[in-house]
């Protein structure tokens, strides 16, 4: 089976971790482990976040003494090649010889008038308290929307349009090749007037990139992985129940969090109902028991009722 499996930055590095390499290498370890049974036995594209990465770079720029700051297209080059090579070696470590393994710098075409240019939603960078995020505000110029019990920055997040190398990730996979690729949504990009391509400020939301990746690929499943068990209605509530299976237009019925789960649910709807495959969210943990339908939220055409637990 060729199966995307989208690591959310979340799960590559826990909530109120230092942002080290130390602990986002053993965090690629951990996710690697999870992974490895699964590409032991089918044809997988993994992609992965970056939204912890691209701000610590980006506030790091803004705090340096550089003139003129690399926009979010190059700093998302950067983290997409380096934690793409961090799972691409212990990837390469923990497969057999015979399963070669490479990382993609991969562009993404998107749409200049997009309207995600005029308001700003993807979550980037760490956690602040009010006074800080207030200030920090201030100072670049910068957005920030309260993020669970703290603030984060948020940057625009246009909807992808085109991969541009899928491609060559096509004949890689055909050859065997396990692809990294797509990292934090893909490198954006758009198109100019007389047919060229440039860069363009914004952050790809990494769930979407890999909704239409698996599309292209002809993938028969699109697994997200993050920190949490599965999708839930009333999160964070006491009455907070889990949804197990779900066709995708149930989901659409309920409104989620547009900074989290919402673009991941709207994601799996969208690839379950273009290609009539399956798409699961759940907990990095339970990779191989959300792939088996034992664990995690599964959206597929065809479920009768709502499933909860």
């Amino acid at each position: 089976m060729r199966l995307a499996i989208a690591l959310g930055g979340n799960a590559l590095l826990r909530r109120g971790e230092p942002m080290t390499a130390e602990a986002q290498r053993a965090n690629v370890r951990r996710a690697v482990k999870a992974l490895t049974p699964i590409a032991l036995e089918h044809e997988v594209v993994v992609t992965h976040g970056n939204g912890p990465q691209i701000g610590l770079l980006a506030l790091q720029q803004v705090a340096g003494t550089a003139a003129d700051p690399f926009p979010l297209d190059v700093l998302g080059a950067q983290t997409e090649g380096m934690i793409g090579y961090l799972i691409e070696q212990e990837l390469d470590n923990a497969l057999p010889d015979d399963r070669p393994v490479a990382s993609l710098l991969t562009r993404v075409r998107v749409d200049r008038g997009d309207p995600a240019f005029k308001d700003p939603s993807k979550f980037v960078g760490p956690l602040y308290g009010k006074s800080e995020a207030d200030a920090l505000a201030a100072r670049n110029a910068w957005t920030f929307r309260k993020d669970g019990e703290r603030w984060r920055r948020v940057v625009p997040s246009p909807h992808p349009l085109e991969i541009r190398e899928v491609r060559v990730i096509a004949m890689l996979m055909e050859r065997g090749v396990t692809v990294v690729c797509a990292g934090g949504g893909g490198i954006p990009v758009v198109e100019q007037a007389d047919g060229s391509e440039v860069g363009v400020e914004c952050v790809i939301d990494k769930d979407h990139a890999s909704a239409l990746l698996a599309r292209l690929l002809g993938a028969q499943g699109l697994i997200m992985l993050t920190d949490v068990a599965a999708v839930q209605l009333g999160f964070g509530t006491a009455q907070a129940r889990a949804i197990r299976r779900a066709a995708p237009a149930m989901l659409k019925a309920h409104a989620f969090p547009a900074g989290s789960m919402g673009p991941k649910v709207e994601a799996a709807c969208d690839f379950a109902e273009a290609t009539g495959g399956f798409a699961a969210i759940g907990a990095l943990e339970d990779a191989e028991a959300i792939l088996d339908g034992r664990a995690g939220t599964r959206i597929e055409r065809g479920v009768g009722n709502l499933e909860l637990s």
